[in-house]
């Protein structure tokens, strides 16, 4: 190996640094403090702070960040602690009104006595039914009646007296029934029927005809006033009612009046609904107005649905501010709605049919929704922005504007509304809502951002230790040792793709603490070490490890072609990601490079047949601006060259390919084989530096595994660009090959250095006129380069001749 190569070689302790044990000042777990609080997150955590103790409108906060940072479980701890410490807010119901009954009135109480409110009506209810009807047949009542009925009778009786003593004047008979009043004639005291009065003399039947029109007209003449006696009459016994309900109520209600004289909505209700109970009373208690008499149950069903509050929201009285997640945020669950029940096939509703939704339960303290859920629903996003910038709790169909809303429903007065949303959601929906919708800004103006790592430092390794006893001791798990604990820090290390940070997304590491304490208890261990961790990374990745096995037997028994020794002119094998799931693995892919003559330029084979995605078009056109800044300097690049990531069958992104293919196609240029033992991944700019890649780890190990179950020679390795070295926390399994001296990691940072390790040969340098060394790498590319283009400039010319020879002489 030359002094250049074994410099670019990185050593075992360049490839991982775990966490040192002796750093650590315990024994197990059980030694530690709980951890409170959130880790890492001193952003958020400020941030946060400030949004909950803002109080002006447009202050609502959205936290953002991915999902396993622990910012769901910081957000519901942290708002329920500040929330204990504020104002409870009011109690509300909706009630009856009386008016108008379609627009419920909207009725607000002290905290925790919404409940005493609906008792005391439902007691009241009660105390209507024992008392009614049974008012009515009091002694007194029937007194009262029976006197204002005969009044009635005595009047209507002195009319008909002095009709019937005029007819018996007159030898004619009154006979009175309940309908009907009829005079017949008489003679010698005693009524005629029809056939005898047919056989008295014309002259006296007529005169009883004379004298019963006159009677008749002397009978409507006295019973000219019977309607007004009959109105007179009902409104002494309408009066008479009114007044016995009135007195009956009043020892029922004027104690309730009392008792909330301090709540003005409430005495006004009170009011209302005595007056609108002379009704009431009469209509549905009073048994001589039903056909038939009615079961208790029934009558206390009416008169709960017509005067018992319908409670929106009841809050304990003295638990501070709601704290409310909704976690499905569809319109209803967070408007509230209304219901409908059928009644001969007619829908109906009434105020007692109204539920509230999440909105109202969080009103005067916090509401969380996950923005994925909420933005999935339809009409919930403009509704939420109308409530927050009206401040009002409107409850109304989103069906309605749409006219499929066609029965008869209700109007609900507004709430005021006074809540505080804290939205959670991604990094990519928060940039998308600032950009598509104008008044998210206004309305979300705290961001909470939730990194996804932290520093690894003293303080974070042991705050993440007593978070894991935490969560151990909460979990009912088995302590953990302290080498346990630096077997799954290491892991979060590794999780971070940085050696001197920490992952942040602490469900990751929880779950496999629990999956580690599962082999525990298999194992029947008492304490969770560093085997228990190590089983339970194995056992996860055989779950998920199919895929990756699959292709792994493809490339063995050959039907991928990726071969790891020898050496091949134009092919390098490339480093890839594959994402399925949550099983992340790498995967090496051949790259290939054609040249030839012509002026097609470099063709990107993904792109042209719509494989390739944007960055990974984008990396190829920069190889193309480092080919002609680079090489071809002193003549035009003109040249047809294709590239390809062989035996890819689905979209292609990022960069990170880049390094291979301009390393394959400088080597279809110059005609040097490059190693197949070795697999490159990388990045460059137009002046051929190396950039970072992703997925570094997963990639080194996809190739090592490769190679490992072909056997390993001790020529195999991985080159990666020197600027991923931070990011290296290989498996143990390719350490101990590197330390074996069975496998190599380069880092390079120059497009040449790679070269030289694939060719095996130094590439050259340019001089100050821009000449490489004759017979390098680069001196080859160049000499080829200038060949196709003098051959095209030939070709050029050779055309242009031609055509001037078969040009006709012009004609003057």
């Amino acid at each position: 190996m030359s002094n250049k190569a074994a410099a670019m070689r990185l050593t075992p302790e360049q490839l991982t640094v775990p966490i040192d044990l002796d750093s650590l000042g315990f024994v197990t777990t059980d030694e530690l403090e709980p951890f409170r609080g959130i880790l890492g997150q001193d952003r958020a955590v400020e941030a946060m702070q400030f949004g909950v103790a803002m109080h002006r409108p447009g202050y609502n906060v959205f936290v953002m960040g991915e999902p396993g940072t622990g910012r769901f479980s910081y957000v519901m701890r942290y708002l329920k602690a500040e929330a204990k410490r504020q104002i409870t807010p009011q109690d509300c119901v909706y009630v009856n009104n009386f008016d108008e009954p379609r627009e419920p009135r909207v009725l607000s109480l002290s905290p925790g006595t919404a409940g005493a409110l609906l008792a005391d009506i439902d007691k009241l209810i009660d105390n209507l039914l024992a008392t009614f009807p049974a008012v009515f047949e009091h002694p007194a009542f029937q007194q009262k009646k029976s006197a204002i009925d005969r009044g009635f009778n005595q009047r209507y009786d002195r009319a008909i007296d002095s009709v019937e003593r005029k007819a018996l004047e007159k030898n004619i008979a009154v006979y009175r029934d309940a309908q009907n009043i009829a005079f017949t004639p008489m003679k010698e005291g005693k009524a005629l029927d029809e056939a005898e009065f047919a056989q008295l003399p014309e002259e006296e039947r007529e005169r009883f005809h004379v004298d019963i029109s006159a009677l008749e007209e002397v009978l409507n003449e006295a019973l000219s006033s019977l309607p007004q006696w009959k109105r007179e009459t009902s409104n002494q016994l309408r009066e008479l009612n009114e007044l016995t309900i009135t007195e009956a109520i009043q020892p029922l209600l004027d104690p309730l009046i009392e008792q909330y004289a301090g709540n003005e909505g409430i005495c006004d209700y009170l009011h209302a609904m005595r007056q609108n109970l002379l009704k009431t009373v009469i209509d549905q208690l009073v048994e001589e107005r039903a056909p038939e008499a009615r079961p208790e149950a029934y009558k206390k069903q009416i008169l709960t649905e017509q005067y018992c509050p319908s409670l929106v929201v009841g809050h304990p009285d003295s638990g501070g501010a709601p704290v409310v997640h909704e976690p499905h945020p569809s319109y209803d669950n967070l408007f509230g709605r209304i219901e409908y029940s059928s009644d001969q096939g007619a829908l109906i509703t009434n105020y007692r049919h109204i539920r509230p939704g999440a909105l109202h339960r969080a009103n005067g303290g916090y509401l969380v929704l996950e923005a994925e859920k909420l933005l999935g629903e339809p009409f919930v996003w403009d509704a939420l922005k109308r409530a927050l910038h009206s401040r009002q709790l409107k409850m109304e169909s989103p069906w309605a504007d749409m006219g499929r809303l066609t029965t008869v429903t209700l109007t609900p007065e507004v709430i005021p509304l006074a809540v505080k949303i804290v939205i959670i959601g991604s990094r990519h929906l928060y940039y998308t809502l600032q950009d598509v919708d104008p008044d998210f800004q206004e309305m979300f103006r705290v961001l909470v951002d939730f990194d996804e790592d932290l520093p690894r430092t003293l303080d974070s390794i042991e705050s993440m230790a007593q978070l894991l006893k935490t969560r151990t001791f909460e979990e009912g798990l088995a302590p953990l040792t302290a080498a346990a604990v630096a077997r799954v820090l290491t892991h979060s290390a590794r999780l971070a793709e940085h050696q001197q940070r920490l992952s942040a997304r602490i469900s990751d590491i929880f779950q496999l603490v629990a999956e580690a304490d599962f082999t525990r208890q298999l194992a029947n261990d008492p304490l969770i070490d560093t085997a228990h961790i190590d089983r339970a990374l194995q056992a996860k990745e055989m779950r998920t490890g199919r895929v990756s096995a699959r292709i792994r037997e493809d490339m063995l028994s050959g039907v991928i072609l990726i071969d790891t020794q020898g050496a091949e002119v134009g092919k390098c094998n490339g480093l890839t990601v594959l994402e399925v799931g949550d099983s992340v693995f790498g995967v090496p892919a051949r790259i290939s490079a054609t040249v030839y003559p012509g002026g097609s330029g470099i063709v990107d084979i993904e792109r042209e047949v719509n494989l390739g995605q944007p960055i990974h078009s984008k990396g190829v056109m920069i190889l193309t601006g480092y080919m002609g800044s680079r090489y071809a300097q002193h003549f035009p690049l003109e040249i047809s060259a294709s590239i390809a990531l062989e035996q890819s069958y689905g979209y292609v992104d990022g960069d990170s390919a880049s390094l291979g293919e301009v390393c394959a196609l400088i080597s279809a240029l110059s005609r040097i084989p490059l190693k197949q033992g070795f697999a490159i991944t990388g990045s460059i700019n137009q002046f051929g530096e190396v950039q970072a890649v992703g997925g570094v780890n997963e990639k080194i190990e996809g190739f090592f595994r490769l190679c490992q179950a072909r056997g390993l020679t001790g020529e195999q390795g991985a080159i990666i660009p020197r600027s991923n070295v931070p990011n290296l926390m290989l498996d143990d399994t390719v350490l101990e090959a590197v330390r074996a001296g069975q496998f190599n990691i380069y880092a390079v940072s120059h497009v040449d250095q790679a070269l030289g390790l694939l060719a095996g040969d130094e590439p050259g340098t340019a001089d100050d006129q821009g000449h490489f060394p004759e017979g390098t790498i680069n001196a080859r590319v160049v000499d080829r380069l200038r060949e196709i283009a003098e051959r095209d400039d030939e070709e050029e010319e050779s055309e242009e001749s031609a055509k001037s020879e078969a040009k006709p002489d012009s004609l003057l």
